[in-house]
């Protein structure tokens, strides 16, 4: 792969706890706008600038793209972002509940997103990536990292271990939702065992920001066919990235609620799962082990185990594939889920009170409590060209925005 030091937009000093935002994704117009109340310097006036607009603002229209510009300059001009004076990779430590997950944040090229060197698993929406070029072209900018793993190197695993230990951090806090966020500066000429190591990684994969990556992409490519003077060594070759070692990453599940039990009763469709497979109304909330579920149904929790499927493509040996062949379509009609408004996704962070929640108010009828996809089958689905089903991964915790910005001119 093909990897470098950059020199950064970074936080002044002092100001990184309330300039770091959760990624523009994650939130809705009225979230980011609460999130950013009483903080003037947060990053999500730049990412999700509608929040400073009417709300009747249209978040695609282009007054939006150009109050972010406008934000984002104001940043600059005021001393909230100030320029790192030489390229520079950061070590960027996330710790939630007691686990701790280190990646190296650093500048991918995007011929290796083309090449397939950077592999993913998840179709983009073209709303979403058309916004996020658009902004990245306006701001001639990547605001957001996108968050790439890779196969552990132990050479890597040694300098992030040794570096972390015996630097001072230049970026350490605690958000809101008690995850720790510290960073590491390292030059690029101190720097240089990590990039060579990373350079000879053959793959890495796009854990969370497929719409990110596609949109950097994009607009690189769209720069390089409009440059007839280009030589490869424009800013837009090259976007934000954090690459995670894979064994210290955790998938959360991504649960399922639906609406109603497609005309049968409660009891009729727990026979129905129990002449099929295996039905245990122990009151568990989260399954142990994969190739299984618990259901949660008119106040009552239960499981329901099955045989791992025999199958060699990878995405039909995955929990969310079976529960919607096996069950959600031929069962309960869920057709496509993309586009069902029988079946709502409830990420893992929420635990399983925001499934007896959602069940006990009466609009949805059954909650699916799933076991998590792992990160090796993520890999292997990759691997093979495949595309996960939607919903089928949750990253925690989320990599902050604003933290590092990659600037494309």
């Amino acid at each position: 792969m093909r990897v470098k030091a950059f020199p950064a937009l970074v936080p002044a000093p002092g100001v990184a706890a309330e300039l770091a935002s959760v990624p523009y994704d994650v939130i809705n117009t009225e979230e980011a706008r609460a999130l950013a109340e009483g903080k003037p310097h947060s990053f999500l006036r730049v990412e999700r600038a509608e929040l400073e607009l009417s709300p009747e603002t249209d978040p695609y229209s282009e007054e939006v793209y150009a109050h972010a510009k406008v934000n984002f300059e104001k940043m600059q001009r005021e001393g909230t972002f100030l320029r790192e004076p030489v390229p520079c990779v950061y070590l960027y430590r996330q710790i939630m509940d007691g686990r701790a997950q280190t990646g190296i944040t650093l500048a991918c090229h995007i011929e290796d997103y083309e090449n397939d060197l950077i592999r993913k698993h998840e179709k983009t929406r073209k709303v979403k990536e058309d916004d996020r070029t658009r902004l990245t072209d306006v701001l001639s900018a990547n605001t957001g990292p996108v968050f790439l793993t890779y196969k552990d190197v132990a050479a890597i695993d040694a300098f992030v271990a040794d570096w972390t230990t015996t630097h001072e951090p230049v970026i350490d806090f605690v958000d809101d939702v008690n995850v720790g966020h510290t960073v590491w500066r390292v030059t690029e000429a101190e720097a240089a065992p990590i990039l060579e190591a990373l350079g000879e990684v053959p793959l890495s994969y796009v854990a969370d920001g497929h719409h990110r990556s596609a949109s950097a992409a994009r607009v690189g490519k769209e720069r390089r066919d409009a440059n007839p003077d280009h030589d490869g060594s424009e800013g837009y070759n090259w976007f934000l990235a954090v690459m995670f070692p894979a064994s210290q990453l955790k998938i959360l599940p991504y649960n399922r609620v639906v609406k109603d039990l497609n005309g049968m009763s409660a009891d009729g469709f727990l026979k129905r799962l129990a002449g099929e497979f295996r039905l245990d109304s122990n009151g568990q909330k989260v399954p142990d082990g994969s190739e299984s579920v618990c259901i949660y149904l008119e106040g009552q929790w239960h499981t329901l185990k099955w045989d791992a499927p025999q199958a060699s493509n990878p995405i039909d040996r995955l929990d969310v594939s079976f529960l919607q062949d096996h069950i959600l379509t031929p069962m309960l009609a869920i057709g496509d889920p993309r586009v069902d408004n029988r079946i709502d996704f409830i990420g893992g962070i929420r635990g399983t009170a925001e499934l007896e929640k959602r069940v006990d108010s009466g609009e949805w009828a059954v909650a699916f409590s799933m076991y998590p996809t792992t990160v090796q089958q993520l890999i292997d689905i990759a691997d093979a060209g495949e595309i996960m089903p939607p919903k089928s991964t949750w990253f925690e915790p989320k990599l902050r925005s604003g933290l590092f910005v990659y600037t494309i001119d």
